[in-house]
């Protein structure tokens, strides 16, 4: 791989990745039914907007569930893969492949993002429980329905909430087997961003 080639493939993968993020927020937000008018909320609505528009007319909502934005997800991911594999001197790459790379790649997003937002949440609940930061409402908003049925098994015992080491033993477990879906499907390393 060239110089120039891996230049262009961090570029892309990286403006990629990170609008591919921006969508999956987007179908988040609807699907955890969070605060619209949250400032990020509103950014986020304003940047998947146009290019989802033509897709809600073809994929409707169905209740919190945004097809459309899963939709547009889905193309982004294609996309990326396509102009990586192109970047880098191979042919485009078999389409069903591709579909499955993305899927791979959007689960994982998504994985990631409970994760770390998780994590987030726990260490500013120590550091500052008070912050009414927008950023750390609507993340909370958007971990609360996730967390819930864990906290319904696992009730606080006096005053220390468990519930959030039982959700990160249950992402671990889906990522390894998302991982082993990745060898399955013959996911080379560095085409889908995020895996």
């Amino acid at each position: 791989m060239s110089t120039f080639s891996q230049a262009g493939t961090f570029l892309f993968q990286s403006i990629g990745g990170f609008y591919l993020a921006v969508v999956m927020l987007r179908f988040l937000l609807q699907l955890s039914r969070a605060d619209f008018y949250n400032p990020i909320s509103q950014f986020l609505i304003k940047a998947t907007h146009l290019p989802s528009k033509p897709l809600r007319r073809i994929f409707p909502a169905y209740r919190s569930f945004d097809l459309a934005s899963l939709v547009l997800a889905l193309l982004v991911q294609l996309l990326v893969i396509e102009m990586t594999a192109l970047i880098n001197g191979y042919a485009m790459v078999n389409i069903l492949y591709a579909l499955a790379w993305g899927a791979v790649g959007i689960l994982s997003l998504a994985l990631n993002f409970y994760l770390y937002g998780l994590l987030i949440i726990i260490i500013v609940s120590w550091v500052a429980p008070q912050s009414q930061h927008p950023a750390l409402v609507l993340l909370s908003q958007l971990i609360r329905p996730v967390m819930a049925p864990f906290q319904r098994i696992i009730p606080p015992l006096g005053g220390l909430d468990l519930s959030p080491i039982f959700m990160f033993l249950v992402i671990n477990m889906l990522q390894i087997f998302l991982n082993g879906i990745a060898k399955g499907i013959q996911l080379p390393s560095g085409i889908v961003p995020g895996i």
